[in-house]
């Protein structure tokens, strides 16, 4: 056992033997995305973020920036379940997969021109983003206080900190929504309300569908950038079973592919292996030794981004029991926030 997979905890690295060993035994090969958000999956992602093809973040940013005071208008204007109005009631941010939070500093700085302390609850899989969140928020923004929470949102409990009198603005935002099938998206949905009350919301961002206004170029460019960044990032899923689980890939033996998915609305990102070739898991906790072999051509399903029309985000909201009150998209209709409520 290498020194750096035997300084994961116990439980992280259980998890991540047993999405290997279900992913590669699989019919078609595959490997969940949370296993990309390793602390070197994650510092490659904070550079596609800033990539010129992937206008997701800056699009969702400026959507902040020109929106946030309307947003907590809105909630504040709202009703909750004992008929009296929001605005009395402090707001307690709390975010599914925050990351390192950086576009969502500007919601926080809005808010706090607003109440004068913010209880932020940022939800991640990876401590070394959450580590990077917290130390620059507490840096920047003095006004709000940071309570972490290192958790699978998909896959583990996690709990919503509720101070007294407070609602919660829960936000599911970079179109994280879109890495999970419509059921799985639903379930994580259902449970985030399942910890919601009367009175409190949630901030979804979605990216949108090719249409007229949005070529599908634009939308494949975001994942298959000219630096490569997004290749480096899709190969790190492998070098991290190598890191962590003494696996033997060869991750020139692999290349990069991203595809549209017409029929179920979603980008594709999957390894293809360039020759035949075997690989080998090692035993370990979550079971004995493992042999993969795959073919020429054959490929590791390594990602699902599903993009959605209008329809689509009110169906699944609706699914989930929120209400949809107010729909913010850039003018190039290349990516959606929406505002929903608890009734």
């Amino acid at each position: 056992m290498s020194s750096t997979t035997a300084s994961l905890p116990a439980e992280a690295l259980e998890s991540v033997a047993q999405a290997a060993r279900h992913g590669l035994t699989a019919t078609p090969v595959t490997l969940p995305p949370w296993l990309f958000y390793d602390a070197a999956g994650s510092q490659l992602f904070e550079q596609i973020t800033a990539l010129p093809e992937y206008y997701l973040t800056r699009t969702e940013s400026a959507l902040f920036t020109t929106h946030a005071a309307q947003i907590f208008h809105a909630l504040a204007s709202t009703s909750t379940g004992n008929g009296s109005q929001n605005g009395h009631h402090p707001l307690t941010l709390a975010e599914l997969g925050a990351g390192t939070a950086a576009k969502t500093g500007i919601l926080l700085r809005a808010l706090t021109r607003l109440q004068p302390r913010v209880l932020y609850q940022p939800i991640d899989i990876s401590p070394t983003a959450l580590d990077h969140a917290r130390a620059t928020i507490e840096r920047t923004l003095p006004a709000v206080d940071v309570r972490p929470q290192v958790a699978n949102y998909a896959t583990h409990p996690f709990t919503l900190h509720r101070p007294p009198q407070a609602r919660i603005l829960a936000l599911y935002i970079g179109s994280s929504i879109g890495n999970f099938s419509p059921a799985e998206a639903r379930a994580i949905l259902r449970n985030l309300r399942s910890q919601l009350a009367p009175g409190d919301a949630l901030l979804l961002g979605t990216d949108l569908a090719p249409s007229p206004a949005k070529p599908l170029a634009t939308l494949l460019a975001a994942y298959n950038d000219a630096a490569g960044v997004t290749a480096a990032f899709n190969l790190n899923i492998l070098a991290r079973l190598n890191r962590e689980l003494a696996a033997d890939f060869d991750l020139a033996a692999f290349r990069h592919r991203a595809l549209w998915n017409p029929t179920h609305s979603r980008i594709e990102m999957h390894l293809e292996s360039l020759r035949p070739q075997t690989v080998h898991l090692p035993a370990n906790s979550a079971g004995p030794a493992l042999t993969l072999h795959l073919s020429a051509s054959e490929t590791i399903h390594t990602e699902n981004s599903y993009k959605f029309t209008p329809t689509a985000i009110g169906a699944l909201l609706h699914d989930s029991a929120f209400t949809p009150a107010h729909r913010f998209t850039d003018p190039a209709h290349l990516f959606a926030v929406t505002l929903a409520i608890v009734a």
